[in-house]
């Protein structure tokens, strides 16, 4: 009969133990810890979010392309900003309302701002005719996702002419994902 070394089974379990022993929590890499171990993320709001349309690179006619830059600075404690701006436009008296998509092939990731830091984020409109299928926009509206219902979004005067049609029912309109600034 053969019998099998004890270091075996004992190293065996000792690397079980080792794998055992994550890297979750603990990091200090932003976010704070709840008693478990695990982060807590809280969302940016625009309570707590400067926002800013800056110079716009603004489409001189029907057909051209222009360019809306969106920054935000955060003013509070630090936060999360997780997915795609939520910009809309809206018409005379927010009647009528365009949601803007993400731009084709965007992809979104997860920022985290301390307080003071800022991100920003392009609106890309052609422009259109009024009258052929336009929307002929007078404000922006920019909220920030996941942070609930009830946060609000910041409203802006648009004044860079009617956003074309896209023949399909929609509007050529995007947004970018966000890109942190600063340092």
């Amino acid at each position: 009969m053969r019998a099998t070394p004890i270091a075996v089974p004992a190293l065996a379990s000792a690397l079980l133990l080792l794998t055992a022993c994550g890297t979750t929590g603990g990091d200090g890499q932003g976010g704070a810890e709840d008693g478990a171990g695990k982060q807590e993320s809280t969302a940016c709001s625009v309570d707590t979010v400067s926002v800013e349309v800056g110079a716009a690179s603004v489409a001189p006619a029907a057909g051209d392309t222009g360019e809306v830059p969106v920054g935000l600075t955060n003013q509070g404690a630090a936060c999360t900003l997780d997915g795609f701006p939520e910009v809309r436009l809206a018409g005379a008296g927010d009647a009528a309302t365009v949601e803007v998509p993400p731009a084709e092939g965007a992809r979104a990731q997860k920022l985290t701002l301390a307080q003071g830091g800022s991100a920003s984020f392009t609106l890309t409109y052609e422009r259109g005719t009024r009258g052929d299928g336009a929307f002929d926009a007078g404000k922006l509206h920019v909220g920030l996702p996941g942070s609930g219902s009830g946060s609000g979004s910041k409203g802006f005067r648009w004044s860079y002419g009617p956003v074309a049609a896209d023949g399909q029912g929609g509007h050529l309109v995007s947004v970018s994902a966000y890109q942190q600034t600063g340092d």
